[in-house]
């Protein structure tokens, strides 16, 4: 385990402690417990190289022009053979609606659903 001196503002190392004798655990605890849920909670956006995009982008364009006027069984035979990707295991509910809030926020539209 590594160990780590810390320099805080009185007033948060106040307000810690008390978080901590709330939840009753020791203030080292706690502090362990609130980095690790922030560093799991961090928005974890990958940035895609440019020809990925090109290559997402061109695979995009050919199956809209591939279904053209498809019939509904035709658009779900498309979308059942399309990749499909697995969840990250941090990727919990309450992480992608605040990565949905961020998002809407960057983009100056607040979330309304």
């Amino acid at each position: 385990m590594s160990r780590l001196t810390l320099r805080l503002p009185e007033t948060l190392h106040q307000q810690l402690a008390q978080l901590a004798e709330g939840e009753g655990v020791s203030l080292n605890q706690y502090i362990v417990y609130a980095l690790t849920r922030q560093a799991a909670l961090a928005p974890a956006i990958q940035i895609v190289p440019q020809p990925e995009v090109e290559r997402q982008q061109q695979a995009f364009q050919a199956l809209t022009k591939q279904l053209g006027q498809a019939s509904s069984a035709e658009v779900e035979s498309v979308l059942a053979a399309r990749e499909q990707a697995d969840q990250e295991a941090d990727l919990s509910a309450d992480v992608i609606a605040r990565l949905k809030e961020q998002i809407q926020m960057g983009m100056g539209k607040p979330d309304r659903s």
